[in-house]
């Protein structure tokens, strides 16, 4: 069933979110995709999670998308346009929606992390990944140019690096990636998990309403001319600053005493 491809538990204010396909290492294939939209479109309202962690069973993280069911679409009359459009759109707004949440998204990489597989790791806000763990935009070495991935890639990496990982369909280390900024830290595989759930206990700690207002000000002030980005994050301090958790936190910091948070 649908819902088994996609687990999900909370605690303590982080949702983890579990890729549950790994005979075929995770691939995103119609079903995952609808089942991380279903859960994106719930955590988009959900004002009770903090955080959220994807990760992926079995040996690994994500191989990309389905390409069985690429090539069964193949079978249709227009050889597949209009199915391969429906597709990368419906991945499109998987991959805009986890930006998107008011929550940060930290990726627990292990084992491969390909073409698409790759992009959900670049379009999680944050990345934990085990050594040994490989990354790669290598869809070029089957004739199947990463484009639509080459979207998060390139904002998360220098440019000629992408560009080289793009054309020559290599695969980097753990180690390599970080030194690159597509993930934040690698750890022992035996420590993953814990060192995961420290970084999200960590930002789960912070005011969720102040994490989410700096989220979505951290992404669109990105796309911004410098001056832009000065008078919107401005605009977006004075609407922070407006908020009871703020000047609670600095009454509290001043007065050297713990802050009394709202419930919110």
């Amino acid at each position: 069933m649908a819902e088994d491809l996609l687990l999900r538990s909370d605690a303590d204010g982080i949702a983890t979110l579990t890729l549950n396909a790994p005979q075929s290492l995770n691939v995103l294939s119609d079903a995952m995709l609808a089942a991380l939209q279903a859960q994106i479109d719930t955590l988009a309202e959900d004002r009770t999670t903090r955080v959220v962690v994807l990760r992926g069973a079995g040996r690994a993280f994500c191989a990309g998308h389905d390409l069985k069911e690429m090539t069964a679409a193949r079978q249709s009359e227009d050889g597949g346009a209009a199915a391969f459009k429906d597709l990368f759109d419906r991945c499109a707004r998987m991959m805009m929606g986890l930006q998107a949440l008011p929550q940060p998204v930290i990726a627990q990489v292990h084992g491969i992390a390909t073409a698409a597989g790759c992009q959900l790791v670049a379009t999680a806000d944050m990345a934990v990944a085990a050594e040994g763990a490989r990354f790669g935009v290598n869809g070029v070495n089957i004739g199947l140019f990463c484009s639509t991935p080459m979207v998060a890639l390139s904002r998360n990496i220098p440019r000629k690096q992408a560009f080289e990982l793009l054309t020559t369909g290599e695969m980097i280390e753990a180690q390599k990636a970080q030194a690159l900024g597509l993930v934040n830290r690698v750890v022992p595989t035996e420590d993953l998990e814990a060192e995961t759930n420290a970084l999200a206990t960590k930002v789960a700690e912070k005011r969720g309403a102040v994490v989410a207002i700096g989220k979505r000000a951290f992404y669109e002030q990105s796309q911004m001319s410098l001056a832009d980005a000065y008078a919107f994050t401005g605009n977006v301090m004075v609407k922070n600053m407006a908020l009871r958790d703020t000047e609670e936190g600095i009454a509290a910091f001043l007065d050297k005493r713990p802050p009394n948070w709202s419930d919110g």
